[in-house]
């Protein structure tokens, strides 16, 4: 089931992004990090919720493991955004705006995570 698989990768990002987050000695990346891995718990929720308000339970998240780790995490987290892309239509219809919307919410803290990560020291 693609949102399953969906909110499989966001929960991949998150674990990934707080490793990362204990790991890294910059600041500026501590903090984006740590600002992304608890915004994309909720923006997974918030998908979650609203799938099944107007779908079904979700009963299978899959527990990914990272594939061929990227030794960068914007890299990583770049990977996984474009995976969620791919998926999004899959997960469901086009036409769903709201869930759309809240993909949508999902993929901007990626790009804002990114932003930061790449361009703030």
């Amino acid at each position: 089931m693609a949102i399953a698989q969906v909110l499989g990768i966001m929960f991949l990002s998150r674990d990934m992004a707080h490793r990362a987050h204990w790991k890294t000695r910059s600041y500026a990346q501590h903090v984006a990090l740590g600002e992304f891995y608890n915004k994309i718990v909720d923006n997974a929720d918030a998908i979650a919720e609203a799938y099944q308000g107007r779908h079904f339970i979700i009963n299978d998240v899959p527990i990914l493991t990272p594939e061929g780790e990227k030794d960068d995490i914007a890299d990583a987290l770049e990977s996984q955004m474009s995976d969620i892309e791919k998926l999004r239509y899959l997960a469901c219809d086009q036409s769903d705006t709201p869930l759309q919307n809240l993909i949508d919410e999902a993929i901007s803290t990626y790009l804002t995570t990114l932003y930061k990560l790449r361009n703030l020291e």
